[in-house]
């Protein structure tokens, strides 16, 4: 057993005291362990159980969740049981309780992985594991309710809680099924509000009790190694191993048995397999390989834990860990020193959890040496973001909202077109790619027939020269070097892009590649990326065979390749220009392909789920939907769209219900059609008591867009024209807000309200 910190013992110390003021209040709380990455939380935990249960005269058991996929709920069991021996019965929800078990015991602790218990089935409602399921036997559902009815009490943990806890499913699970007599979360980043109580420990505290490492540093050294033959693959694979021998021979010199790890992360894309065999016969010639059992690779459908016992030891074999997987969540190998990852994009994200599994000391506690109290980057970037790792795995719309039981059918005249469209760029984009580089470089373009004669092509590279472009493709590759990150920072975001600390050297023909193609992800201007890209690449290669007479052969690819990397800017406005006049284009091919469908008698949906990663939960006592969700645009909520709801929310007297429209294109969604025969989905459906219904739809009142302004009005009035025809009481129109006041516009022509305000009527004389 460890020994016990000091910060950790004031830790656990307070936990019991608030835990024990809870209970005596019985008020079902929640404390919150925020505590760093590397400071032992998992520990802590576990020395509070054992705390409770040896101190409290209570009769007392714990359900500890652990949150997020693989096997963690099976190592944080090992690391308990590892730390409170026989004072704690330690159980698996899998292994022991499939029917044989009524109630958990006193001073048990039941370990539970959160996506065994939380998964639903779609149609049904019901939840698919057998445990949780109404069954015959009794399930774990009836064995909490069982442990309550003995007066026992349930103190639930839930382990990296910022990943889902706070999920409409989790709430359900927490308060409904399990409803514990008290919570206790416990994460680096946790998402707090009002209500809890904070347990926290400095990150100060953790550093300089010399748990966790003083600081990161990326790329050390590498400007040392780099020369005119390396590239940035081969620079970081050698300094990488460099720092671990160093590390190594550090360690044997002040004689402590510590064995450095080096984790390599390779991306998940196709190219990782590239990268990994890439990897592997670098590290071959330096004499690691799996069979000497110095290398351990772990990709698709592996978990570390599976083979924990042979990285964990401090002096274990293994040196390197090839994966593809983020590593999971909680997995504590204290060796390993020193990360590696590769470029995927032309920016990657480090999440804390990934970083966080080389911030441990070894043997929690600082060396003499400070290089040993350090942990290393290895990566080839020009910039780092570290964010908070979030795992929500309700992801997929679980947010779920009901219309009002008192609705009445309310049927409306729908407009949808079903666009066969999967936002691919086609081969009619050669034209348009032709068109705008010829444009940008000003070569005259040749017709179909026409064949360029050999002075064309060497003019039309002097045209290129002229605007800029050039050829010098030596060290074209710009990475960051010796950038130093302190152990303080790493659970909170922060942002590392600084020029001045670039390296330039040489790229290597992978990365050049994902260059490449990242330059054109960059500027489809909303095109499907998947679908677009190898169409943009080939429109690139027809081009610069027409007019340049460079061809993909024989190293020609990596030539044209260069030339737009290099020339990122330049090629960066070409494309962007192209593919955004494309769209018209591509909006004719769509309108050739597509389907008009109108549905006279169109209802709103009884239920509607929503993504709770793109939504916000909006009070409000007039909406149709409850509750009711708003969609996040750029994070934030629409203001204007919320004050509307606020202004309306107050209508009582006036007002039956609102609903507010989807921006998604479906069926379940309310459109209208435009001139262009495109759907236009208002924002805004508004049932009046007086028998009125109102389509409006809420825009910016300073003249943005006025051309698509009054496009919508205008099909906004010819359909409540033709719908009043049909009987139909409707009203409606464009709002505004200016100051204050809602101002609504309803007849033709339209004239913006930038032009003429005395033709927008006040809002509220609707309610007159």
């Amino acid at each position: 057993m460890r020994e016990v910190k000091n910060y950790q013992e004031r830790a656990i110390k307070r936990l019991s005291i608030v835990s024990e003021m809870y209970l005596e209040e019985n008020g079902k709380e929640t404390i919150v362990l925020q505590s760093p990455t590397g400071s032992g939380k998992t520990f802590m935990m576990a020395k509070y159980m054992q705390k409770m249960v040896e101190e409290s005269k209570k009769d007392i058991c714990f359900l500890w969740i652990s949150i997020g996929k693989g096997e963690l709920h099976k190592q944080s069991l090992k690391s308990v049981k590892r730390e409170v021996g026989e004072t704690l019965e330690c159980s698996l929800l899998e292994e022991e309780f499939f029917g044989s078990r009524e109630v958990i015991n006193q001073n048990e602790v039941v370990f539970v992985n959160w996506e065994k218990i939380r998964t639903k089935n779609k149609e049904t409602g019901d939840f698919k594991n057998i445990l949780m399921k109404d069954n015959e036997k009794v399930n774990f559902p009836n064995v909490l309710k069982n442990t309550h009815e003995v007066d026992r009490i349930i103190i639930l943990i839930i382990d990296e809680s910022h990943a889902g806890a706070t999920t409409e499913r989790a709430k359900e699970i927490r308060d409904e099924i399990i409803n514990p007599d008290l919570t206790i979360e416990m994460s680096a980043t946790p998402v707090l509000d009002d209500r809890h109580m904070v347990v926290e420990v400095k990150p100060t505290d953790v550093i300089n009790e010399g748990m966790v490492k003083k600081e990161i540093i990326i790329n050390k050294d590498i400007d040392k190694i780099v020369d005119n033959e390396i590239d940035s693959e081969q620079l970081i694979l050698e300094s990488m191993y460099q720092k671990r021998e160093e590390l190594a021979q550090k360690y044997k010199d002040q004689k402590i048995q510590v064995n450095p790890l080096v984790l390599i992360q390779i991306p998940n894309a196709a190219a990782g397999e590239t990268k990994r065999e890439a990897v592997e016969k670098f590290l071959k010639e330096k004499g690691i390989t799996r069979e000497n059992g110095k290398l351990a690779v772990y990709l698709d459908g592996d978990t570390i834990d599976k083979k924990s016992e042979e990285l964990l030891p401090l002096n274990g074999k293994i040196e390197y860990l090839i994966f593809k997987m983020a590593i999971d969540t909680g997995w504590d190998c204290p060796r390993a020193q020193i990360l590696v990852k590769f470029r995927e994009t032309n920016s990657i994200t480090f999440e804390i959890q990934t970083v966080g599994r080389i911030l441990r000391m070894p043997e929690a506690k600082h060396y003499m040496d400070e290089e040993l109290n350090r942990a290393f980057v290895y990566t080839n970037i020009q910039s780092i973001a570290i964010k908070k790792e979030l795992y929500n795995p309700n992801i997929i719309k679980t947010l779920c909202a009901k219309r009002k039981e008192e609705y009445t059918p309310t049927p409306l005249a729908s407009y949808y077109k079903n666009r066969v469209d999967y936002g691919d760029i086609t081969r009619s984009f050669f034209t348009t790619f032709e068109h705008y580089f010829c444009q940008y470089f000003e070569i005259r373009q040749l017709s179909e027939k026409e064949i360029p004669m050999p002075e064309d092509y060497y003019e039309n590279r002097i045209k290129l020269k002229d605007k800029g472009v050039t050829t010098d493709y030596g060290k074209n590759d710009d990475i960051l070097g010796n950038v130093t990150i302190e152990s303080t920072e790493v659970d909170k975001e922060l942002e590392i892009d600084n020029e001045e600390a670039f390296i330039k050297v040489g790229i290597s023909e992978a990365d050049l590649e994902i260059k490449y193609d990242q330059l054109i992800r960059d500027n489809l201007n909303g095109f499907a990326p998947a679908r677009s890209i190898p169409t943009v690449k080939q429109a690139i290669l027809y081009v610069f065979k027409k007019y340049l007479k460079l061809e993909s052969a024989n190293k020609g690819i990596m030539y044209i390749q260069n030339m737009l990397v290099t020339n990122l800017d330049i090629f960066a406005t070409i494309l962007s220009t192209a593919t955004d006049k494309y769209k018209i284009v591509h909006e004719m091919e769509v309108n050739n392909k597509s389907d008009e469908e109108f549905n006279e008698n169109w209802e709103i949906e009884p239920t509607k789920n929503y993504n709770p990663e793109t939504n916000r939960e909006i009070p409000s006592k007039l909406s149709l939907y409850q509750p009711l969700y708003i969609e996040l645009k750029k994070g934030e909520v629409d203001k204007l769209e919320v004050d509307f709801i606020k202004h309306i929310d107050r209508k009582t007297d006036k007002i039956e219900w609102f609903w507010k429209n989807g921006s998604e294109h479906m069926k379940t969604n309310f459109g209208i059609q435009k001139a262009d025969k495109r759907a236009f989905q208002p924002d805004f459906i508004i049932k009046f008591k007086d028998g009125r219904i109102g389509i409006f739809d809420t825009k910016a009142g300073n003249g943005h867009k006025e051309d698509d302004n009054e496009e919508k009005f205008n099909a906004l009035y010819q359909y409540i024209y033709q719908e009043r025809a049909k009987g139909r009481n409707l009203i409606g129109g464009l709002v505004i807000k200016d100051k204050n006041k809602f101002k609504y516009f309803e007849n033709i022509p339209y004239i913006s309200y930038k032009v003429n305000k005395t033709n927008w009527k006040d809002f509220d004389d609707l309610f007159r």
